[in-house]
């Protein structure tokens, strides 16, 4: 019988996932010994071993289905940006990318649970950890976006997959709808619309706007009126539809949405290692430590 405590104690031992534990585990009826041999034919432990490191490279890709109905996005990691440009790994981002859009799970967890549509033998969690195996390095699938739609899906890859975007657009165009996407990885809009913007965004914004007027030396009414001129321009920063068309700097996204009679509905934008704190590797300080 497996117990739960076999389990944690195998993994605690080889560093392998708990599902890889239990599976290693049922199949040699509890055996530590051959359980952890076993783990080792199958590169398991290896792969373990590089979980911990700090996986901040790799690719953003996308995929969209034939009649543009449904969208995913995703940001695989890896260490280095060497293995971003390995074609085994991008083979397997595309497939991840595709398992997100036809499987539609809710989260990492979840998609690392399913079983593989490439390989029905395995899980998403056992492809990948015999890609970190045969690769070297730790790779992780961080995050992604699934957007299914009545309308149109569409998506924009920039950079040989630095930044990856989605967008769902209702009553556009393929044609404006990459459009819509090269207007996003250019110009890094966080929200939609005005109405997207928190609340407590806004007012710090509006605080700040007011303190930089106050200490130009202008009184507190006339501060106040400067603040409401002045955050139309914060609002053309950080919504989509306020932002100057990149293609045409005289005409808002608005305009260009509403010559078409289309709207955006939402988007999803991710740039590679994007918030990852990179470890810096101090050459200096190694060499010295080797002299020691």
């Amino acid at each position: 019988m497996v117990t739960a405590t076999l389990v944690k104690e195998l993994r605690e031992k080889t560093g392998a996932g708990m599902m890889d534990c239990k599976k290693v585990l049922t199949e040699t009826d509890g055996d530590m010994e051959k359980a952890i041999e076993l783990l080792r034919e199958r590169g398991i432990t290896k792969a373990a071993k590089k979980t911990d490191r700090i996986a901040a490279e790799g690719i953003v890709a996308a995929y969209v289905a034939e009649d543009g109905k449904i969208g995913s996005v995703v940001e695989v990691n890896s260490e280095t940006d060497f293995v971003g440009k390995n074609e085994e790994f991008r083979s397997f981002v595309a497939d991840v990318a595709e398992q997100i859009a036809v499987k539609n799970p809710a989260n990492v967890e979840e998609l690392l649970n399913q079983k593989s549509m490439k390989d029905a033998t395995k899980t998403v969690q056992e492809v990948l950890t015999g890609k970190i195996a045969t690769i070297g390095e730790n790779i992780t699938i961080r995050r992604f976006e699934r957007f299914e739609s009545n309308g149109l899906v569409e998506k924009y890859i920039h950079g040989d997959g630095k930044i990856g975007v989605l967008v769902e657009l209702e009553n556009g165009d393929k044609e404006l709808a990459k459009d819509i996407c090269m207007q996003i990885a250019a110009a890094k809009p966080e929200f939609l619309d005005r109405a997207s913007v928190p609340s407590e965004r806004v007012e710090k914004e509006m605080e700040i706007l007011k303190v930089q007027a106050m200490n130009e030396g202008k009184p507190a009414e006339i501060a106040e009126k400067m603040v409401q001129g002045r955050i139309g321009k914060f609002y053309g920063e950080i919504c989509l539809v306020e932002q100057a068309f990149v293609k045409d700097p005289e005409m808002k996204i608005s305009k260009l949405l509403e010559s078409k009679g289309a709207k955006v509905i939402r988007f999803a934008r991710f740039e590679k290692g994007e918030g990852i704190e990179k470890k810096e590797d101090n050459f200096v300080e190694e060499v010295m430590n080797q002299l020691k």
